[in-house]
């Protein structure tokens, strides 16, 4: 397995994760979670993703299950939690989302106690939130860091603009900044990571965490023929991830995607996510699975990578047409 480090930090990340968004208690249970996350730890992976949200809090209790029974080296892996959303769904009460400074506090410690550990190596704040000074959310995490609580703070699906404000702030009261950005990236979602964090990278010099590199499972090529009925677009309360993915233009694109696949001896599974892994500012790509299958052709995307020389990468791009137009200069 690759290890990079993580932005501007010393922490190091294998290129390959798991995560359990969707997956945790919706589709599997804890002795396939346990099955999956054995599989990826014993081929070197050592970031595990989750959630306050997943499953409304349900996926980090099965993934603090598995972590206390397999009772690996606490140094040996690292864990993450994200608040924003806050985990009672409907039910939730003001100060129970968002970014504030108790929302993040309390977020924090229910994910310390749902997933059974000291300490949370990374903790994302979710999403931004319009409504809480940047400079509150900052000062909730460096003190989070200081009392041991986090090691390191970042960002999902932030702006630009968002992250380096939030820079900004750090600098301006020698606080400890985010060092990481948990973005959607994949063959056809790329104007974050190709085009807005460009100076990020080059200046501040966050890592970033990315999510989807199968855009939902649609680049693996399973739904080229429809939709099975045990996929997460086939799930309750997932149709807008349906809508968003199955269109008969991305399909198109897919298939072109899946041929090219099979010239190269590999699935369109492994080439998708070394694809992703390719760009150098991603420090890791979060794998999905429900299956020992899934996971281990996913895995494989490590061996694809030194297929996807210039020749193949630019016939992807002339397949997908989704490289962001740049500024000029």
């Amino acid at each position: 397995m690759e290890y990079r480090r993580m932005g501007k930090t010393g922490l190091q990340l294998s290129v390959l994760s798991f995560g359990s968004w969707v997956s945790f208690h919706k589709q599997i249970d804890d002795s396939i979670a346990d099955e999956l996350m054995g599989i990826a730890y014993d081929n070197g992976v050592n970031f595990f993703d989750n959630a306050e949200v997943y499953a409304l809090g349900e996926s980090e209790s099965m993934m603090g299950r598995v972590l206390k029974k397999k009772n690996w080296d606490r140094t040996s892996y690292t864990v993450s939690s994200k608040a924003f959303f806050g985990w009672r769904g409907k039910a939730n009460k003001p100060n129970q989302t968002g970014l504030s400074r108790k929302h993040l506090t309390e977020a924090c410690e229910e994910a310390l106690k749902r997933l059974q550990v000291d300490y949370l190596d990374l903790f994302f704040c979710h999403r931004p939130d319009k409504g809480t000074p940047i400079e509150e959310t900052v000062w909730t995490m460096h003190n989070l860091i200081q009392q041991g609580k986090i090691l390191y703070w970042g960002t999902s699906e932030w702006s630009g603009v968002e992250i380096m404000e939030a820079h900004r702030v750090a600098h301006q009261y020698g606080l400890i900044g985010p060092s990481v950005e948990q973005p959607q990236y994949n063959l056809l979602e790329r104007n974050k990571m190709e085009n807005e964090f460009q100076m990020i990278f080059k200046t501040v010099g966050m890592g970033t965490t990315i999510w989807s590199p199968l855009a939902s499972g649609l680049l693996t090529g399973k739904y080229n023929e429809g939709i099975p009925a045990d996929s997460r677009f086939g799930l309750t309360g997932f149709d807008w991830l349906r809508d968003r993915w199955i269109k008969e233009s991305l399909l198109s694109r897919v298939k072109q995607l899946t041929a090219l696949a099979n010239e190269l001896g590999i699935s369109l599974a492994a080439m998708s996510i070394a694809w992703c892994i390719k760009n150098p500012n991603v420090t890791t790509a979060i794998l999905g699975a429900t299956k020992k299958e899934q996971l281990l052709e996913n895995l494989k995307a490590l061996d694809a990578l030194p297929k996807l020389d210039e020749a193949v990468m630019q016939k992807i791009e002339e397949i997908v047409q989704t490289k962001p137009v740049l500024p000029e200069y």
